[in-house]
């Protein structure tokens, strides 16, 4: 199992490449990618969402890119052809105003000229830069799984601790239940005779009375469907990606806890039903923090 939010860092330092990548991530329902880096890597985004899809499945993760090159790299000269175009224009009518002057205006000046030329970067992220970026990632996330699945870890436990709890409302529940219409007709028993003074009534009617509130608040399939339920947490919790299977059964959980609650007409089960909705809303939010 693994949560959701964790921090990873990867760093490449060689043959003048200094490259880190930092990873944060937090909840969410599906896989949010965010990568905040240098302009040269823009052309590779969609190639480390790749990557980072291979590691992970849910969540939002913020993927942080620095790097220095300290590598000789090639260099390119620009040519601004409107810069160099207006000083042999002005050159040309300058020698027209001023003809008995020497003209020594050759290529090389112009060359010479301000904003004529200049030198770049060629630019682009070339093979062993986009390289050095996929170890630094690959390391980053390694380090965040790593992470992630201590805190999962943790979340699994927690989880299972309140399984237990819930598995003992549930026993508390099915042990109660029986007694339930017993109890009603014991009252119902009792306010016939203090109503009716010593007349006798029909005692199959009120036996069907009991036989119709024991059906309307039966609730053996809820109990059965529950102890499947936590039977079936357990295993998941086993697993890796588990997630969207958990939110799912929780929801289970709670439409379960919700019909034992609207049949309940005795205290005690109603007391043991609420505490029930109680713990299955803590494990609901421990497993909105589950990948």
């Amino acid at each position: 199992m693994f949560s959701m939010t964790g921090y990873g860092k990867g760093e490449y330092k060689e043959g003048g490449i200094e490259l880190t990548v930092e990873i944060k991530t937090v909840n969410n329902r599906y896989l949010d990618v965010s990568i905040k880096g240098p302009k040269i890597f823009n052309a590779y985004e969609e190639a480390l969402r790749a990557i980072v899809r291979e590691k992970l499945s849910r969540g939002h993760a913020d993927i942080f890119v620095n790097f220095i090159d300290k590598r000789e790299k090639a260099k390119q000269l620009y040519i601004d052809e409107n810069a160099a175009k207006s000083y042999f224009d002005a050159a040309n009518r300058l020698n027209k105003m001023f003809p008995s002057l020497a003209d020594d205006f050759t290529l090389t000046a112009l060359m010479k000229s301000p904003d004529v030329l200049r030198q770049e970067e060629v630019q682009g992220a070339d093979e062993e830069l986009v390289k050095a970026l996929e170890i630094a990632l690959g390391t980053a996330l390694d380090h965040l799984n790593a992470m992630r699945k201590k805190e999962g870890e943790k979340l699994a436990q927690d989880m299972l601790s309140r399984m237990d709890e819930i598995e003992k409302l549930v026993g508390l529940i099915t042990r109660r239940a029986p007694l339930v219409a017993e109890n009603f007709r014991k009252k119902m028993q009792e306010r016939m005779s203090e109503i009716l003074a010593g007349v006798e009534y029909d005692e199959a009617r009120l036996l069907t009375e009991v036989a119709v509130f024991a059906d309307k608040s039966n609730i053996d399939e809820e109990l059965t469907r529950l102890g499947s339920h936590i039977a079936q947490f357990r295993a998941i919790c086993s697993e890796e990606r588990v997630g969207r299977k958990l939110d799912f059964l929780v929801q289970e959980f709670n439409r379960e806890a919700n019909t034992i609650c609207s049949k309940s007409n005795d205290l005690a089960v109603t007391n043991a039903g609420l505490a029930l909705k109680n713990e299955i809303e803590k494990v609901r939010e421990q497993v909105q923090n589950v990948e």
